[in-house]
């Protein structure tokens, strides 16, 4: 996702997350890739930025699950 996010829509980082709320759990390679995304300053947006913190505030407080 990092590497990609040039290509890449608020819409397309809207549908990983909304994916990723949905199962309830995220591997570590997406892990890794929201953060690095969510870190880098090249084109994230404000909107990317709060669809990312979803995902990590729902880590953070367990409602999602981090797995291998």
């Amino acid at each position: 996702m990092a590497g990609n996010h040039q290509g890449q829509s608020n819409q397309t980082i809207k549908q990983f997350v909304e994916r990723i709320l949905n199962l309830g759990q995220l591997s570590r390679l997406e892990h890794l890739q929201l953060v690095s995304t969510f870190l880098s300053d090249y084109k994230v947006t404000d909107e990317d930025r709060y669809q990312i913190n979803r995902v990590l505030d729902d880590l953070q407080i367990e409602r999602l699950k981090l797995v291998d």
